[in-house]
């Protein structure tokens, strides 16, 4: 929790420098403070809390084929709010093909189910999860909430808070007395700080204002072919049978879910 709290707050002081540069004032948060403590909450407190929590225990690739739910999330989430887009026959069937993915996912085989050494404990995969259900509210929230503000103050207040959220909670489970430097951490923490937080969550903000909800989810295609090329180059990963059936079909899903229906859709 300390390590994300960082991560967030170093990240939200450089987007808000950036914010002020291009003009941004103080009195444009005026109003916005509980959209801003919701965002906060959403998208970086309890979404990046439940997910660093349970990376403890699921492997790179395990986690980033859960986050793949996310487009599903986004899309189901999509049909409530001032924005709703509410999806046809075809969107309906990949939700649940990919929902049926999930549970191929995380159902417990072999090793998991007799409670063996080195498994993959259910109750982390379910806190990925629940993060994905988090940072997909988030989402169709920013969405349906057009916060009048510079985008780049609306990231970087939105890490401010959730970093400080994390870091209390860091703070009050005695991780002071755990935190030690190395260069392996540092360069991670940098990574996150500058292509996570300051890039990809901002362009991630442009999109949930500007595009669909289907296209808003397709991030979600890449992270499970790098993460689980990287696990394997990196870590030693391996994916049994089962999870490179459930990640089939949570993919499957999500393109049923995301497949243009025209050509001038496509474009």
């Amino acid at each position: 929790f300390l390590f994300g709290g960082v991560r967030f707050l170093v990240g939200g002081a450089l987007l808000m420098v950036a914010a002020f540069w291009r003009g941004f004032r103080p009195a444009q948060l005026q109003g916005q403070w509980p959209h801003l403590l919701m965002l906060s909450l959403l998208g970086v407190a309890l979404c990046n809390g439940a997910q660093v929590w349970a990376m403890q225990w699921v492997p790179s690739h395990t986690s980033a084929l859960l986050n793949a739910s996310s487009a599903l999330w986004i899309v189901l989430f999509g049909v409530f709010g001032a924005r709703a887009v509410h999806p046809g026959a075809r969107e309906i069937a990949g939700l649940l093909i990919g929902l049926a993915g999930i549970l191929l996912l995380i159902w417990p085989t072999g090793a998991q189910a007799q409670g063996a050494e080195g498994a993959t404990p259910l109750v982390p995969q379910l806190a990925v999860l629940a993060g994905c259900l988090m940072w997909s509210l988030a989402t169709i929230y920013m969405r349906n909430h057009s916060l009048g503000m510079d985008l780049l103050a609306l990231v970087g207040m939105q890490m401010l808070l959730g970093g400080a959220w994390l870091a209390l909670a860091g703070i009050l489970r005695g991780e002071l007395d755990q935190w030690t430097w190395s260069v392996k951490g540092l360069a991670a923490m940098a990574y996150l700080i500058v292509f996570s937080c300051c890039f990809a969550y901002t362009a991630y903000a442009w999109l949930a204002r500007h595009a669909s909800p289907a296209q808003t989810g397709t991030y979600s295609y890449v992270n499970p072919a790098v993460a689980a090329v990287a696990g394997y180059l990196v870590l030693g990963e391996t994916l049994t049978p089962m999870q490179v059936l459930g990640a089939a079909v949570i993919l499957g899903g999500v393109l049923m879910v995301n497949w243009p229906g025209s050509l001038n859709r496509a474009r």
